[in-house]
Formats: C-alpha cells, sequence, structure tokens
C-alpha cells in the first residue's frame, strides 16, 4: 500500500534534463554531429534559451513558444517585450532570440544588395522578400533604378500602422533625383497577409504615376508583399509596365 501511494504521489509528467537524454538526442551533440539541418524548429530555438528552467527543459519552453506563435516565421515578427511575457523567457533569453532572427533577416538583405538588374516583378519580390516578411508594420519604399533598371538603392519613403502607410510624392522623387535615378518602383507590405492592394494603395499608385510623368521619371511598377505572395500592379494590368 504504501508504494502505491508513493507511486500515485509521483509526478504525471517527467522532464529529464537535457544533459541527461542519450546523447545523440541532445540538440548541441546532433548539431555537431549531423550539422543544423538536423534540428527541428524546436531544437533549434532550444539552443538559442540554453537552459531550462522551473523543472522544464530548454527544448520544452521552445516548444512552448513555437506552440503560442503558431510557427517559426510568426516567431521571428515578436517584439522583445511580447517573448518575455511567456513564463521561463527572461530578457536575456529573448534578446537573444530576436537577434537571431534580425541577423537572419540582415543576411537575407546584404546577399540582396549585391548590383543587380530587375527584369520582371519577381526578381524584386524574392530580393525583397527577406526585408519585409516579419515586419509587422507597413513599410513603403520607392527602389531607385538606372537606366539599365540595376538597382541604384532603395529608399524607405514611410512607416506606418499596422493598417496604411501616408505617402507623398515629393519624399519619393526627391530621393529619385538626390541619386540621378532613371526609373522607380513603389514597393511595400501588408502584415495582414492579404496582398489584394486597397483603394488607397491604388489612389497613391496613380498618384505617383502622376507624378513621375511630370518629373521625367517613371513609376514602372508597384508590388505588394504578403506573407510569401505578392502583387504587382503591372502584372494585373492595373498600370502600363
Amino acid at each position: 500500500m504504501k508504494k502505491q501511494e508513493a507511486k500515485s504521489r509521483e509526478p504525471e509528467y517527467y522532464h529529464p534534463k537535457i544533459k541527461d537524454w542519450p546523447e545523440q538526442e541532445r540538440p548541441r551533440e546532433k548539431l555537431n554531429r549531423f550539422g543544423p539541418g538536423a534540428l527541428s524548429d524546436a531544437e533549434l530555438l532550444a539552443l538559442l534559451i540554453e537552459s531550462g528552467t522551473g523543472g522544464i527543459t530548454a527544448v520544452d519552453l521552445a516548444k512552448r513558444l513555437l506552440m503560442e506563435h503558431r510557427s517559426l516565421p510568426l516567431l521571428a515578427k515578436t517584439s522583445l517585450v511580447e517573448l518575455t511575457r511567456m513564463k521561463g523567457i527572461g530578457t536575456a533569453r529573448g534578446a537573444r532570440i530576436v537577434a537571431a532572427f534580425e541577423i537572419g533577416r540582415r543576411i537575407g538583405s546584404g546577399l540582396a544588395k549585391k548590383p543587380v538588374r530587375v527584369n520582371a516583378p519577381e526578381d524584386l519580390f524574392l530580393i525583397k522578400y527577406p526585408n519585409f516578411r516579419d515586419m509587422k508594420r507597413e513599410i513603403f519604399e520607392a527602389v531607385l533604378l538606372d537606366s539599365g533598371n540595376r538597382i541604384i538603392r532603395d529608399v524607405t519613403i514611410s512607416q506606418g500602422t499596422l493598417n496604411a502607410s501616408i505617402v507623398h510624392p515629393r519624399e519619393v522623387f526627391k530621393a529619385a533625383v538626390d541619386h540621378l535615378a532613371a526609373a522607380l518602383i513603389l514597393i511595400h507590405n501588408h502584415p495582414s497577409g492579404n496582398k489584394t492592394p486597397s483603394m488607397e494603395d491604388r489612389q497613391v499608385t496613380q498618384q505617383m504615376i502622376k507624378a513621375g510623368e511630370i518629373m521625367g521619371i517613371p513609376v514602372l511598377d508597384h508590388i505588394i508583399i504578403a506573407d510569401n505572395e505578392y502583387f504587382s500592379f503591372v502584372k494585373e494590368g492595373l498600370m502600363k509596365p
């Protein structure tokens, strides 16, 4: 009877420490032996978290993060303040996670900044997607091109709320004139995940086209990025190529 009572008092779930796991199952050892591609999303996050807390492992904490935020891309959009609201993720752990995602974004952005010619809307989407995919606010940019449709630079014109950005032609074309651009492409994101242009998007596009005609700096396209998709005004027949 005493043995049964003792058994009934055992915790329903037991979380052995990672150091007590079989060596081939520990995230750090798996990475060393098989490379980072062999690790699950939770295991990669666990390496950033480093250690468990309150009787649960770093992998358990990582799984909770992924469950709460539904996916790694959505977790990448989470601020440090939001991360630290979860029990077990303090400022230090949260900062490591935020920093890791930012490094990934910067690497993608750095690769995209090599001199490149834009021949189609998809070209610019592939270049700019790493910059926009995790943004929680609308960011409106003008991508400035030379006479050969090669990217000179991109200029942030407006940073708005989740729903809208306020854009004026003078900011767009001042940047184009300052950098001797021959043409430009407008690009912004929809954090909502819906790539369909709003009425405001359409109005801004027409306003910029008219300003470009006056300035002699044509607007070649307006691209909207939403999650892993894009909308091209030219491709959809809403403006002349």
